[in-house]
């Protein structure tokens, strides 16, 4: 017999433009820039290249028409990376959306399944 209470719900949420596909690695590389201000140990964090990095960011900018990120290079503090305010909105919006689609979620998997 199946028992409905040993099952969990799992999902992946994304967003589209124009048939390119934005989930939730891009927007945990901009997380990870704000919070440590630098490209190169958002990259790290993930597992991934500066250069895959840069590139995801670069392809979101393109398709989106905005400047996602703004560096700064060298100098005597060193250089980093800041999000726009665009970007900042956009991870607000899309931090936003994934709480309430969680909490939707595991409502409707509770009433069904609980």
């Amino acid at each position: 017999m199946i028992d409905p209470g040993r099952f969990n719900v799992g999902y992946k949420v994304w967003l589209e433009w124009d048939g390119s596909v934005f989930g939730e690695g891009l927007f945990k590389l901009l997380q990870l820039i704000q919070q440590t201000g630098s490209i190169s140990a958002a990259a790290r964090e993930m597992s991934m290249s500066y250069r895959a990095a840069w590139g995801k960011i670069k392809k979101a900018e393109k398709r989106w028409d905005v400047t996602l990120v703004e560096t700064q290079v060298g100098g005597e503090q060193g250089g980093g990376a800041l999000l726009t305010p665009q970007a900042l909105r956009l991870v607000k919006n899309y931090q936003d959306f994934k709480q309430q689609s969680d909490a939707a979620i595991t409502k409707i998997f509770q009433d069904i399944f609980g």
